[in-house]
């Protein structure tokens, strides 16, 4: 076995806890000593130890002249939790591979240098692209201190979100709904606009068969008309923000101080914009936003070109009619060179539905 098998393994480590460490990233170790795998970890939660502190503490004495496999750059600062390379250093090991750098202004390099300083072996970029693709959210935030959006849209053949008269469920099956409670299960935030709240009233929770984590749920309000007896309000399965524009009186905000998993974020214009939705969401550590807005909210973020994933369900069912909307809402682009430019990651079926996942080129790499 060598070293992309070992790596490889880290990085399936990684995978498994997507989604669930903000504002870190996902990280993943394997220890290794005379070809045999003494430690596995995999950074759970944000100010809990980080992957190789578990590794290495499952390892024990064995860790001694050994190898670990990161998935990610061992930090040298300390933040919520001690540095991960002084813990290297302390338990002797002889050799670290690393996937891929951490572009983390605290990291940046330093953890790798400390190790070489100290005389411990460092070899980088075993793996580097997968590495960079499972830290595209967290590459992303890093450098854009904004989050890493997906606009998930479920639609007809021919294109279309709902009838001409607004209805819309179910377009798509069961299983494609089931698999987009995924994607819910793996952003910080999920995005709609206050018409999809008064006309659908969602809960805009996660529903999995084993459960799942609940992201912060974001309503663009430019007026506050959220209704007090939505679920969103009811609801304290999880935040609900509500962004108003600055026109909103205070008097207006008083109603829903009582709810204590409720905020009312009043930004500087009239107009909410999505520029100034995005920079205040980073401001508040949001490092992916999933939106599953209508029509015209999805119409927004693609004038701005404001998405780095898409994700469409599409049911074999044709609709028609010229009233029915489709998933993009607003003027669109006028020339075909301002369209977004999108590359395939994916295509597959589930169920009797066809799933293409397609990302923005030359986004996230780190």
């Amino acid at each position: 076995m060598n070293d992309q098998y070992y790596m490889s393994l880290a990085i399936s480590l990684a995978k498994s806890v997507s989604g669930q460490t903000n504002p870190n990233p996902p990280v993943g170790a394997v220890v290794v000593k005379d070809g045999q795998i003494i430690g596995l970890g995999a950074h759970l939660k944000a100010g809990e130890p980080h992957a190789e502190i578990h590794a290495l503490h499952m390892a024990g004495d064995k860790a001694e002249d050994a190898t670990i496999y990161v998935t990610l750059e061992p930090c040298s600062h300390h933040g919520k939790t001690p540095p991960c390379a002084d813990f290297i250093l302390q338990k002797g090991l002889s050799r670290v591979v690393v996937a891929t750098v951490d572009p983390n202004e605290k990291v940046a390099g330093r953890g790798i240098k400390r190790l070489r300083d100290s005389g411990i072996q460092v070899d980088v970029g075993v793996l580097k692209e997968e590495a960079d693709y499972i830290n595209r959210v967290f590459f992303y935030y890093i450098q854009h201190q904004k989050p890493f959006v997906t606009l998930k849209s479920a639609t007809s053949l021919d294109g279309k979100i709902a009838t001409s008269s607004g209805e819309s469920k179910w377009i798509t099956g069961e299983k494609a709904r089931e698999d987009a409670h995924h994607y819910r299960h793996t952003h910080d935030a999920i995005l709609v606009g206050v018409n999809t709240v008064i006309e659908d009233n969602p809960n805009l929770t996660t529903r999995l068969p084993q459960g799942g984590k609940n992201p912060i749920r974001v309503v663009l309000d430019t007026h506050l008309r959220t209704p007090i007896d939505s679920n969103v309000i009811r609801k304290n399965d999880t935040l609900t923000w509500i962004v108003t524009g600055s026109e909103v009186d205070d008097t207006e905000k008083v109603k829903y101080e009582k709810f204590t998993h409720v905020e009312v974020i009043q930004l500087e214009n009239p107009e909410i914009t999505v520029s100034e939705v995005l920079k205040e969401l980073g401001s508040r550590k949001i490092m992916s936003l999933l939106i599953e807005g209508g029509a015209e909210v999805n119409g927004s973020f693609l004038k701005e070109k404001a998405c780095q994933q898409v994700i469409t369900y599409i049911a074999p069912k044709l609709i028609g009619g010229r009233e029915a909307p489709t998933s993009m809402g607003g003027d669109g682009v006028q020339n075909l060179a301002d369209s977004l430019d999108l590359s395939i990651q994916s295509v597959e079926t589930i169920g009797g539905d066809l799933k293409i996942v397609a990302e923005v080129k030359n986004e996230y790499e780190g």
